[in-house]
This record gives C-alpha cells, structure tokens and sequence, in this order.
C-alpha cells in the first residue's frame, strides 16, 4: 500500500513511502513518490534541505539516508521523511496520527 503523509485530498504536495512505515530504513528497499499538481516530470527533488535535483521523475528508489522533500509546481513543498541506514529501528505506520490513536510499532533490526 502507498500511505500519503498528510491527509488525503489536500491540496498540497504528498511525499508517499513504501514500505509504509517510517522513519524508512534503505535496507528496506525505500521507494518515495511525490504526488501532487502540476506534470510529473517537473518534480524538485530536497535531501536534507538542499536542492538535490530538478525535473527528475516523480518516484525513485533511495539509495542514501538522509531526509527527503519534493516539490511541485502547482503544490508546492512535500512534508519531509527520513530514511535511515540503522541495524536497529522502531518504526511507526506512515500515516498522519493523533493523540489516542491505536498504533501499531515495529522493532526492525
């Protein structure tokens, strides 16, 4: 399943993760897609707040840790997500959560 990480229907550019949880660890094999107004191809891609591609494609298997945004033109900045080169994580699902939701963890190692 490809989880948005902000509420669905908004009008603003979602960064989607898979697998869906995070923080994302490489060796999960992390694909991250932007999702947003405007065309595909036009996708600037951030790693850790620096412009680190344009007019790349909309989705790409992660290679480096680090912490990922992109941006659309008719959309604007994504939320940000990290992806992690850890032997050990606690994971959490990659959705938007709120005080008194049943959650389910993962310890990944």
């Amino acid at each position: 399943d490809w989880c948005p990480l902000s509420p669905t229907g908004a009008q603003t550019t979602q960064l989607l993760v898979e697998p869906p949880w995070r923080p994302a660890v490489l060796w999960d094999r992390v694909t991250l897609t932007c999702q947003g107004l405007g065309i595909a191809g036009d996708t600037t891609w951030y790693k850790d707040g620096q412009r680190w591609g344009q007019k790349r494609p909309d989705h790409f298997i992660v290679t480096e840790s680090g912490t990922y945004q992109c941006r659309r033109p008719g959309t604007g900045l994504s939320p940000h997500i990290r992806v992690l080169n850890e032997c050990l994580v606690l994971q959490l699902p990659a959705l938007l959560l709120v005080e008194g939701d049943r959650v389910t963890l993962h310890c990944r190692s």
